[in-house]
Order: structure tokens, then sequence, then C-alpha cells
């Protein structure tokens, strides 16, 4: 394609969105809109990810080992647990260490118990796939030296099924606001269509091709979409800025935490104008793929 010919196709959507600037106010504000609640439910499923991944990376099979079981039975355990396929970690705490912990976590008063230890040896277990956990805890509760098996079971399997259905649900939410994106932006093109079928008709009598008449409707489909982008990207960085100022300082130290403002934010707005730049086109492709048969 020649050059002059790409600067025609260029000046002439850049006039039609002049020639047509209800239409375009309309389009870029309902871009804008949409891909303003687009970017909001990024940020939200971006964070519940890094929540689910906290939360997940935390769950772990706590095994407590038979008291009848030497210190050559525990290692045989050990090594058993270790050949499992889905083990990711593997630590062996005392009884002694496990009384350390309960005095530190719930005070002093669980020293009366250093002189009779109740409690056992353990193994800390983490699956490499922490939706495997169940898996895992069930096959090593078949060992033998296993006293007791611990998971957190039906609470466990509760949090997962939780985690997996809100991404599920934010990943319906923002598809379905993408296609509504591209319906507007289809029908804003659909329309400039109609009110230019006559120039469209003569252009092709003159022998205009296909590709020639359809290039300058979808650059304006897609400097809809760079438009309908900016605002949505100011308006994400500056919530998010605002909002990771509160919450981020109050949950320091915290088993979750929330993503840091770099490289969320550029990430997210990349995310919004190649989304902006891709319904844009498409749109306008679906639009003059239907109209242009002339």
């Amino acid at each position: 394609m020649k050059f002059n010919t790409v600067k025609r196709h260029f000046r002439e959507s850049i006039k039609s969105l002049g020639r047509n600037s209800w239409m375009t106010i309309a389009s870029v504000s309902a871009v804008t809109v949409t891909l303003i609640l687009v970017g909001v439910f990024a940020l939200i499923m971006m964070n519940l990810n890094k929540v689910a991944s906290d939360l997940e990376n935390d769950v772990e099979i706590k095994v407590l080992i038979d008291e009848t079981a030497g210190k050559a039975d525990e290692k045989a355990l050990m090594e058993k647990i270790k050949k499992l396929p889905d083990i990711e970690e593997m630590t062996y705490s005392t009884r002694e260490n496990e009384l350390s912990k309960l005095v530190k976590d719930f005070g002093e008063d669980f020293k009366l118990f250093e002189q009779s230890n109740p409690l056992r040896n353990v193994i800390y277990v983490k699956a490499s796939d922490p939706q495997q956990t169940a898996k895992v805890a069930k096959t090593i509760d078949k060992f033998n030296f296993t006293y007791d098996v611990m998971y957190g079971e039906g609470k466990v399997e509760k949090l997962f099924n939780f985690l997996n259905i809100s991404r599920n649900v934010g990943i319906v939410l923002i598809l379905g606001l993408l296609f509504t994106a591209i319906f507007l932006i289809s029908n804003t093109i659909r329309i400039t269509i109609i009110a230019r079928r006559d120039e469209i008709e003569i252009m092709k009598l003159v022998g205009a091709t296909n590709s020639f008449v359809r290039i300058p409707f979808l650059l304006e489909g897609m400097w809809l979409g760079i438009l309908g982008s900016i605002i949505p990207i100011a308006v994400i960085a500056t919530l998010y800025h605002n909002v990771y100022k509160i919450i981020a300082p109050r949950l320091k130290g915290e088993l979750v935490q929330v993503l840091d403002f770099s490289p969320l934010v550029y990430q997210v707005s990349g995310l919004l104008l190649l989304i902006g730049v891709l319904i844009g086109i498409w749109g306008s492709f679906m639009s003059v793929r239907k109209f242009l048969k002339i």
C-alpha cells in the first residue's frame, strides 16, 4: 500500500470523527464508561488472585506422628511423604518446638506443660498445587505411624470453591462488559456507514476495492477505542493510588497483601488501551462486513 494511500486513510478516519461528532462523543463516552468498569474489575480480579494465592500458599498439612514411632520410623515416614508426586515442601518439628510455638502464640500459661509435654512430633507438608491438599492429606493418612493428619478438612474445600467461583464470576463480568463495548462501537460505525452508503457506492463504482473502503472505518474504530481509553486509564491510576495508600500500610506484616501500585497500574493501563483499540477495530470490522455488500 502506497504512503499517500495510507495518509488518505488516516485523514479520512479522523475527518469522519469530526463529521459525526455527536456519534463520536456518544461512542467514546460509552467506551469510557465500559472501560472504567473493566479496569475496576481487572484491579479487583488481579488483587483477588493475589489474595487467593496468599491463602492457598498458606494452606498446609499437619501430620501428627504416632508416639510409638522411633527415629528410624519417623525418617521412613518422611521418605515416603517426600516421594509423593505433589509435594513441594516438608518440614519436621519436634514436640518441644511445637510447645514453644504455643507459648509464643497464646502466652506464658502454656509453659506449665514443659515438664510433661503432651504434644507430638509433627511433619508440616505443603502440596505443589494447593488444590490437591485434600488428596495429599488422605494419601499420607494411610501411612504407618501417622497419628492424625489435619489440613482444615471441609473449610479448605469451601475456601477453594469460593475462590474459584469468584474468579469465574469476575471473568464472566469482564467479558460481558467487553461485548457491550463492541456492540456500542459497532452500532456507531453502522450508523456512519448507512449515512455514507451513496459515497461508498460511488467509490466502488469507480473501482475502489473493499479493503480501500473498509480501512478508514477500521481506523475510525481504533481512534474511538483510543479516545475512550484515556479517561479510564487516568481514573484507574488515581483510584488505585488512593486505595493503595490507605490499605497497604494496614496490611503490612499480614498474611494477605494487595498488589503494589507499580507495575499493576501500568499493566492495567496497557490492557485498557489494548482492549480499547481491539474492540474499536473489531466493532468496526463487524459493521463493515455486514453493510459493505454493495
